[in-house]
């Protein structure tokens, strides 16, 4: 699933490439079920001029003219592209006609993704939006620490949940977890505030990083002008079980942490007894 530094750099390119542009229309072959109805998106978004593109947690959204937004949510392998015209796939799910002959092509190859049409003042009670907790890169890292300082969940837990830090998934959190040295199923309020800070810092290096790296490519991530990531060359543990820990050569293990495949170093992030 796409992440924060996926969904980023997507909002980036769109923004420069689309600002300013007009939706002249639309075509349709196939929207997702949880997408709004092709007539909703069509009648509020066509004939108006794309404003700002931008980033909240993993949704990508664009605003139109007259106070109208569009929100995409990618989910597992939604793609939004913009470049020239091309013939509908059986993955397509709406095409954006824009006034220059571009399209902007959003398409989901397992339909959990999808898009929906807010009239002026409705974003903000959209519930994915209301239940969106803060941005890492835009929160200092001790106050993040203090949202988990004395839950007694696991850590690993606490960075995937949306409410409490925004746009983190399964990639970037065990990556910001080996580099702080942290197991993944310690409990947060085990871990102190120097440790919780650490993490959070570390977090905010590995998003930035993956931005300017375009990003991870695995399997169907890739930008608004269809290029693929490169941090994926910069993994320290996803999706590396058994082989050599950077660090220490170790080999590395994984486990099911919070419901999700988890990898880590057991020598560079030892679970203490009792911790």
């Amino acid at each position: 699933m796409p992440e924060l530094p996926e969904v980023e750099v997507i909002a980036r390119g769109l923004d420069r490439s689309l600002k300013g542009r007009t939706i002249s229309g639309a075509d349709v072959p196939g929207l997702t079920r949880l997408s709004d109805s092709a007539e909703r998106i069509v009648s509020l978004s066509c004939g108006r001029g794309v404003g700002r593109v931008y980033r909240r947690g993993k949704a990508l959204l664009m605003e139109l003219d007259g106070g109208v937004v569009l929100g995409f949510h990618l989910r597992m392998t939604g793609r939004i592209v913009h470049g020239p015209a091309r013939a509908a796939t059986s993955h397509d799910r709406i095409f954006l006609c824009l006034d220059d002959g571009s399209r902007l092509m959003f398409s989901d190859a397992r339909k959990f993704g999808y898009v929906r049409a807010f009239g002026p003042g409705e974003l903000e009670s959209w519930d994915f939006l209301q239940r969106l907790g803060p941005e890492p890169l835009e929160t200092p890292a001790r106050e993040l620490a203090r949202r988990v300082a004395s839950r007694k969940a696991g850590i690993k837990g606490l960075l995937l949940n949306q409410s409490v830090v925004a746009g983190v998934g399964n990639i970037y959190a065990d990556e910001s977890l080996f580099r702080a040295g942290i197991h993944p199923e310690a409990k947060a309020d085990r871990l102190g505030m120097d440790r919780l800070e650490r993490l959070f810092s570390e977090l905010q290096g590995v998003l930035r990083q993956a931005i300017a790296e375009n990003g991870s490519s695995i399997r169907d991530y890739v930008n608004a002008d269809g290029d693929a990531g490169a941090f994926q060359n910069s993994f320290r543990v996803y999706g590396r079980k058994g082989c050599p820990c950077t660090c220490c050569n170790t080999p590395l293990q994984a486990r099911t942490v919070a419901g999700r495949t988890s990898t880590f170093c057991p020598h560079c992030q030892c679970l203490k007894p009792g911790k």
